[in-house]
């Protein structure tokens, strides 16, 4: 059988996933500057021998694995290469030798998996009917996502790939199991910067002055009327205020205060109506009390939408590779991905890969100094990935 074929494949490359996935946490690039990762997926690729490997995006790549029929079907299988500017803390082998710099979002998990899912696709070509597309793309953590730039430049032409699969770590899911959601999962993302501003002074003479900290206070919890008030209660929003910058003293208010947010939702009419009412809310208050204000608003990543069908299909697959009970339902999830580009352009199914281990400490969270993964789901990363491709070009 195929799918005992793709396993036995797997267990036998687990190492080398590993040691791809060491070396390339050792040595993390932040987007858009993943020059030697690109170098290095792109060596990896040449020693598979995968075809048609093709540069987009400056430092991503598309390649093709082509079985019999290649012309029959395509599916597509993406992973994100770059990481955070963050300190590692983790005390590893394998640690970051890139002061400031660090995989703490499991990419280079992505990357290994998907460099092992095409070992094991490219050996087992002559076995299935169609094409695998392989993208791996830069800069999934900084707007306007990597995503959208390989779109740009044909990564989903020549051929079009008829659906797309991603996954992604998930340190609240125990190792060895893996989760699905149908529809809507995931938010947009808009990045907010707002500058208020006023007259500094001496912090004592409050009556000269025109106090951008005192505006910006209340601006901040006004602009929370938008979630609590203005969006309906079955439409999932978040606006989040992250920096304030006000470069005073006990005793001197500045000219001016500096705030940057988030707001994310599942709604792209609410999402743009949100937008206004939060530019309003801000002239208004600001002028109001005597300020002046530039609200700037970038447009992030749209929200993600898995395809019912493409989901439903490799959630059953997902089922008969690992069994039922380590298949697991999603909630929908507040953060963005740019997979989402994806997801708007053909049909997506965007999957989680437990990664967590408790009894051996690996507990924390993406985005954060001691984020690491159980390396025993690496395994799962690559053999699954192949074995949903194969399952969609046969059953799809």
């Amino acid at each position: 059988m195929l799918k005992d074929k793709i396993k036995s494949l797997a267990k036998d490359l687990k190492e080398e996933v590993i040691a791809n996935r060491r070396h390339l946490h050792a040595n993390p690039e932040l987007s858009y500057q993943e020059y030697e990762t690109a170098k290095f997926v792109n060596q990896k690729l040449q020693e598979i021998g995968v075809s048609q490997i093709e540069q987009k995006a400056t430092t991503g790549w598309t390649a093709l694995i082509e079985g019999k029929n290649p012309g029959k079907k395509t599916v597509a299988l993406r992973a994100d290469m770059d990481a955070l500017p963050i300190i590692e803390a983790n005390n590893v082998p394998y640690k970051s030798t890139h002061e400031g710099v660090m995989h703490a979002c499991g990419h280079d998990a992505h990357t290994a998996s998907l460099l092992g899912a095409a070992k094991i696709l490219n050996s087992v070509k002559d076995q299935f009917e169609g094409t695998i597309k392989l993208i791996f793309q830069p800069g999934e953590e900084v707007a306007p996502g990597g995503a959208s730039y390989m779109i740009k430049d044909g990564a989903l032409e020549n051929p079009r790939p008829n659906g797309i699969i991603g996954q992604h770590v998930m340190p609240f899911i125990p190792v060895g199991k893996v989760g699905f959601r149908q529809g809507i999962y995931m938010a947009s993302a808009d990045e907010l910067y707002i500058t208020v501003k006023g007259k500094g002074g001496h912090g004592a003479m409050p009556e000269t002055l025109i106090d951008p900290v005192l505006i910006s206070s209340h601006l901040i919890v006004a602009l929370q009327q938008v979630v609590s008030r203005a969006a309906s209660p079955k439409v999932p929003s978040v606006l989040s205020f992250g920096r304030v910058e006000a470069l005073g003293a006990t005793n001197v208010i500045p000219n001016e205060v500096k705030i940057q947010g988030t707001f994310r939702t599942l709604n792209e009419p609410w999402r743009a109506q949100a937008h206004q009412k939060m530019l309003q809310i801000a002239k208004g208050l600001v002028e109001g009390m005597g300020g002046e204000v530039d609200f700037e608003i970038r447009k992030g990543y749209p929200f993600l939408q898995n395809d019912p069908e493409l989901t439903e299909r490799a959630t059953l697959a997902a089922k008969d590779y690992l069994g039922e009970e380590n298949v697991l339902d999603l909630d929908i999830w507040m953060a963005a991905e740019d997979f989402a580009y994806y997801s708007q352009e053909i049909k997506g199914c965007f999957y989680r890969l437990g990664t967590r281990n408790e009894q051996k400490g690996i507990i924390s969270g993406v985005h954060t100094p001691t984020f690491d993964i159980d390396e025993d789901a690496l395994e799962i990363g690559a053999g699954l990935m192949a074995w949903l491709a194969v399952s969609e070009l046969e059953k799809g």
